[in-house]
């Protein structure tokens, strides 16, 4: 897809990572970027940004996948509504934090 990002994993010996930790999580944070940790060549564990992680999380939950195709049927039959009619409703856009879905 066009304009989409190139994902960056690297894989690294456990041993490599735990020297360079502090760099990992902010190049992860930052960045964007994966990686998967080896002990003796086999992958055991990733490290990715957190708010990717709780995205992740929370998709895998049945009431926000629920939650998502309602919305998705919502749009697709005309009943959506524009973001920033969306956000004057609730008080408008500016100072808002990040939200997320409380089912």
């Amino acid at each position: 897809m066009a304009g989409t990002p190139a994902v960056t994993v690297t894989r690294l010996p456990i041993t490599r990572a735990r020297i360079n930790l502090g760099q990992l999580a902010r190049r992860a944070h930052v960045n964007k970027e994966y990686f998967i940790l080896e002990k003796d060549g086999i992958p055991v564990i990733g490290i990715m940004d957190a708010d990717e992680l709780e995205d992740y999380l929370e998709a895998r939950d049945a009431r926000v996948r629920r939650f998502i195709r309602q919305s998705g049927k919502q749009y697709r039959t005309g009943k959506g509504r524009p973001a920033e009619q969306l956000l004057a409703g609730l008080g408008g856009a500016k100072g808002a934090s990040r939200q997320r879905f409380k089912p």
